[in-house]
């Protein structure tokens, strides 16, 4: 797909009832930024505790799959929060979405730590019958695809 058919896309997208709508609420995107952070918090921590037991950082008196089975109902609740909410904050802002760098890495991030987070973390956390090396470096890379997620969208709002 060429850039220009996809800034129509993109323009379109903004100038949407759901986009212009939100874009000139005075309160409305404040609001929804608010419950987008709170879905980045609950995600967040769903993942930075399971990361951190790989680690033998904390909960290390738990087993591994008692802590999963623990947060994951909380991965996908902060999960849903950020794309229920996301959705209307890029449709506010789709065009300066297009243009931002860190828009296009948050979401290549993002649907890398869920993918990652699905087909290779929680298997290999159910699978390995042992603490291991293997398990602490997929804890590491699951920490840095998230941190990299969260950073780049709150560059978004600076670019």
């Amino acid at each position: 797909m060429s850039d220009d058919r996809l800034f129509l896309i993109f323009d379109n997208l903004e100038q949407g009832y759901l986009g212009t709508f939100v874009r000139d609420s005075l309160w409305l995107f404040p609001a929804i930024e608010s419950i987008h952070l709170v879905g980045l918090a609950v995600l967040g921590g769903a993942v930075i505790v399971n990361d951190l037991r790989l680690l033998k950082v904390f909960l290390v008196d738990k087993t591994k799959i008692y802590v999963l089975n623990q947060t994951i109902k909380w991965f996908y609740v902060g999960l849903a929060l950020l794309v229920i909410t996301g959705v209307p904050l890029f449709l506010s802002e789709a065009i300066k979405c297009f243009y931002s760098r860190a828009f296009w890495i948050k979401m290549g991030c993002l649907v890398l730590g869920i993918l990652f987070t699905i087909l290779i973390r929680n298997p290999q956390i159910y699978k390995a019958e042992e603490e291991s090396v293997k398990l602490k470096i997929i804890g590491v890379i699951s920490i840095f695809i998230w941190m990299v997620v969260a950073a780049s969208g709150r560059w978004i709002g600076f670019s």
